[in-house]
């Protein structure tokens, strides 16, 4: 039996120490490039290209061929195994989904990249979990809210990473962490078809202040509560 393949240190660590990933549904590879050195100036370092965007897998090729190992890249809104195989052959690392499809999961581990299935129910995380994902996409989490997600962290093993995707903003990230989010991904609050670089990496820099603040803060509380 052939072994499966690790997905690199590099990605797993990036979604553990950086874990905003932005999704750039839409975008268009005449400007990924230049959307994503905005995100890169402003510290994003995961970046997820939806598959029903213009020519994503363009643009994922583009953006492994431009920033290398300095971001982790993936698609989104992979639905078949196929995809996978085809995401793959672009370099693409991570791949996420809006459900739970065990073969999805099973052929992202099988090529060595991080599969994030989506899941709205227990049932569903814990099939992904039983799948073999240890990245899961809470979605849609602007409609489940930060009380669903500490009720699933009150029963989901320690290592399993959720991910909140749907609605996150600066106003609402801090909620989302504080009720054990391992990390957010962030779609039109950051990015629609049409904005600028310039106008991105503004809205960047206003997510990672709030992050930056939200996980000051977090450090704070359990240093006091240590007292």
């Amino acid at each position: 039996m052939t072994p499966t393949p690790a997905p690199p240190a590099r990605v797993l660590d990036a979604l553990a120490s950086k874990p905003l990933i932005a999704i750039l549904r839409g975008i268009r590879p005449t400007e990924v490039v230049a959307v994503v050195d905005a995100l890169v100036a402003h510290g994003f370092c995961i970046v997820e290209v939806p598959l029903n965007s213009p020519d994503a897998l363009g643009s994922v090729e583009l953006l492994v061929r431009h920033f290398g190992d300095t971001i982790v890249c993936g698609a989104g809104t992979v639905l078949e195994a196929a995809e996978v195989d085809a995401l793959a052959a672009v370099g693409g690392q991570i791949v996420v989904s809006p459900n739970t499809d065990a073969a999805v999961i099973a052929r992202a581990l099988a090529l060595g990249l991080v599969p994030l299935p989506g899941a709205a129910t227990p049932t569903e995380v814990f099939t992904a979990l039983r799948a073999g994902a240890r990245h899961v996409k809470m979605f849609p989490a602007d409609s489940l809210g930060p009380a669903t997600l500490k009720a699933w962290r009150s029963v989901l093993p320690a290592h399993a990473a959720v991910y909140p995707v749907g609605g996150i903003s600066a106003r609402n990230l801090a909620e989302f962490l504080d009720a054990g989010a391992a990390g957010l991904g962030i779609g039109s609050t950051l990015y629609r078809p049409g904005m600028s670089a310039a106008e991105v990496g503004a809205k960047a820099a206003e997510l990672m202040a709030a992050r930056d603040a939200a996980t000051a803060r977090m450090r704070g509380d359990k240093r006091d509560g240590s007292a």
